[in-house]
């Protein structure tokens, strides 16, 4: 399985920068909670001395989005959603232990992380464009078609599995008590974005090393690099 953006992704956005990191040995068992209420202190001081809409990181997406054709107050990236809701609640619902991990982790960075049930996937998995014939799954159970030339993270066999970018994901690749290997995705545009995903990806190896026994393979992607084989 490969991960990859078009190249049309590339060209209208030549400023993204992405780490993907792939992980097999995951359970629904791990304790986690030490570890979201390190990274949501991070956040939580972040957000005392300023409101997420002022974070560079969440400016660029709002930017990134415009340029989509999408009003960004409408449509927010996850990590501007979460950042909201913390701030609006101080604290996130709890889902799994990966998924909360990766909450917390990307409240503490500002970036939106993504991710992916691998055995949900079919063949290999790509930002594009629409064409409006995609499927994508709600997480209440109904079926949309994403509309043509709408960013989507879609696989080989036409299913989105996010729409709008990094607005939502699909319920069909979801992390659920059953999964075991996944895919996850931390994608900016600010400047910097290189070095912080990098820096995400590196914080989120190690925690999940921490609290499973995982075998992990990373990767840093430009428009230079853009592509992860995934391990078998």
């Amino acid at each position: 399985m490969q991960f990859s953006h078009s190249d049309a992704i590339w060209q209208a956005f030549p400023e993204l920068r992405a780490g993907a990191l792939c992980a097999d040995g995951i359970d629904a068992a791990a304790d986690v909670e030490e570890a979201v209420a390190s990274f949501s202190a991070i956040a939580g001081a972040r957000l005392a001395e300023a409101q997420e809409s002022e974070f560079p990181e969440i400016q660029a997406w709002r930017r990134g989005f415009s340029r989509m054709g999408l009003k960004p107050t409408q449509y927010r990236s996850a990590s501007e959603a979460l950042l909201r809701r913390f701030r609006q609640e101080c604290v996130l619902p709890r889902l799994h232990p990966l998924v909360d991990l990766c909450n917390a982790i990307s409240l503490a960075f500002a970036i939106p992380v993504a991710v992916f049930d691998t055995k949900e996937i079919a063949g290999d998995l790509q930002v594009r464009h629409a064409t409006g014939h995609e499927t994508y799954l709600t997480f209440g159970g109904q079926s949309e078609h994403p509309e043509p030339d709408e960013v989507i993270f879609a696989d080989g066999e036409g299913r989105a599995h996010a729409r709008r970018w990094t607005n939502r994901q699909s319920g069909l690749s979801a992390v659920r008590e059953t999964t075991r290997s996944v895919l996850i995705v931390a994608e900016a545009l600010h400047a910097g974005a290189g070095e912080d995903t990098a820096r995400l990806v590196a914080t989120l190896a190690e925690a999940l090393a921490r609290h499973w026994p995982v075998t992990v393979a990373t990767a840093a992607l430009s428009r230079a690099s853009s592509r992860f084989e995934l391990q078998a």
